[in-house]
């Protein structure tokens, strides 16, 4: 069951990587549009229509470096996620209870990347393109008249299960050092 969370887990921090709906417009903002870690959209208030900016392989093109930083973070934790799951194949080799306290320490790790990802993120609230969509009263940490997408939410829910995922790993991983025979301690 473990295992299946944690791919689910990364499935996760991958959705989260690549969505661009962070944050987005409201009911009154002046036009529509939405960012995300790289990738964000601001409507034209004349035609209506949504002009896209951002790649993940041009750094130059973010938003903020707030949002670059973060970027890395997630980024960190989405490759972390995926280590831990190439660590799978090392219950062939190794005792159990060592590769649940290595997944758990990599999970963990994990952990550490979002969280300094989702702390991050809002201080780039204050670049020009997300004062533009979301108004003047937009600062760090101040959201002005946007509101908070979805992405961002299951960002945090994403931090809460790597803390999860985490410490059932190293409850599995201490339980099996119990189980071992007294020679093999």
């Amino acid at each position: 069951m473990w295992q299946v969370l944690t791919i689910v887990f990364a499935v996760i921090t991958v959705e989260v990587f690549v969505q661009p709906y962070w944050i987005g417009d409201s009911n009154v903002t002046p036009q529509s549009g939405y960012f995300g870690l790289f990738h964000y959209c601001i409507g034209n208030p004349v035609s209506g229509e949504l002009i896209c900016e951002g790649k993940i392989y041009d750094f130059e093109s973010i938003a903020s470096d707030a949002f670059k930083t973060a970027m890395f973070f997630v980024g960190s934790s989405v490759l972390l996620v995926f280590a831990s799951i190439g660590c799978f194949s090392l219950f062939f080799f190794k005792n159990t209870g060592t590769v649940y306290k290595i997944c758990a320490w990599i999970q963990l790790a994990a952990f550490g990347c979002m969280s300094c990802g989702c702390l991050v993120y809002p201080d780039g609230w204050s670049s020009p393109e997300v004062k533009r969509l979301c108004g003047e009263r937009t600062d760090s940490y101040t959201l002005g008249n946007c509101t908070i997408r979805w992405a961002l939410i299951l960002a945090w829910f994403s931090i809460l299960d790597a803390l999860m995922l985490s410490l059932v790993a190293f409850t599995l991983g201490y339980h099996q050092d119990t189980l071992l025979p007294e020679d093999q301690k």
